[in-house]
């Protein structure tokens, strides 16, 4: 494994749980890994352009900052893609997802205030004419967020 790789994968692998609180973190993650801030950010690009990192940043505790709501939406399987699309557009929705059942599109939505969630929603749903589904959280359980890569 060359020097590239085993950066790369030091990356991938140390800091899903292990992210340097610091005004600079990627600083900080390069001189852990041996290689400067803007290798460290031209690498995360990379692996972001190629599809193996989604995003980065913070995870926060439901409700400890800003709204949020899971939400779902019925459909008609020949407007799938375009609502899909359209919902994908606003900043505040993220893990977009096609289902398969009558409910069929379900996707995550955040704001920083509850107003702005209300008004996310609610031009979705009036753009689209089709109904959004709240379903805000009424207990959260804990997950582990990191996942063990395989490296063979």
């Amino acid at each position: 494994m060359d020097g590239f790789d085993r950066v790369r994968r030091r990356l991938l692998d140390d800091f899903q749980k292990d992210f340097p609180l610091d005004p600079r973190p990627f600083r900080v993650i390069g001189e852990r890994l041996g290689i400067s801030e803007d290798e460290v950010l031209d690498l995360l690009c990379e692996l972001q352009e190629s599809g193996v990192v989604d995003r980065v940043g913070a995870v926060l505790e439901p409700g400890r900052a800003g709204a949020s709501t899971l939400a779902a939406m019925r459909v008609p399987p020949e407007m799938l893609e375009g609502v899909a699309a359209f919902v994908s557009s606003f900043p505040e929705v993220n893990h977009n997802y096609q289902r398969e059942h009558e409910i069929n599109l379900w996707f995550v939505a955040t704001a920083p205030t509850p107003q702005r969630l209300r008004a996310v929603l609610d031009a979705i749903s009036y753009r689209t004419g089709i109904p959004v589904i709240e379903l805000p959280l009424v207990e959260a359980f804990r997950l582990d967020l990191g996942f063990p890569l395989s490296w063979s």
